[in-house]
């Protein structure tokens, strides 16, 4: 049950950072591109490296911690579910540039971002 809270505290918060910074790029970014969302998921992705490069370095990081931080707080900022929706409707509006520039961004991307937070703490 512990574990349950953990993750639920972690995923609100990270719910709510999700929100937050997809209010502050669609007040700043009006494209037809789903800019908040690929943000969103690419920074969760640098961090999620970042935690993971700590995890695999670090006792500190116990297993609680790795729930609230990488399953809650990561698990609750990034968002497939609105990627997936996202990409239909680009392909529903026949905007197919965009489409194959965020389907295929998001995941190149995201995996370097994944790379580059694990590269980050190598060192550290």
């Amino acid at each position: 049950m512990k574990n349950l809270i953990v993750i639920g505290a972690g995923g609100a918060i990270g719910a709510v950072g999700r929100h937050l910074l997809g209010a502050l790029v669609v007040r700043h970014v009006n494209w037809g591109f789903p800019m908040s969302t690929f943000l969103v998921n690419l920074s969760g992705c640098f961090f999620i490296g970042i935690l993971y490069g700590i995890a695999t370095r670090y006792a500190w990081l116990t297993m609680e911690w790795r729930l609230f931080l990488i399953t809650g707080i990561c698990g609750g900022y990034t968002t497939f579910s609105s990627f997936s929706f996202e990409s239909i409707s680009l392909v529903r509006q026949g905007n197919y540039s965009y489409f194959f520039l965020y389907v295929i961004g998001s995941v190149i991307l995201g995996l370097l971002a994944t790379v580059a937070g694990i590269v980050i703490t190598a060192g550290a």
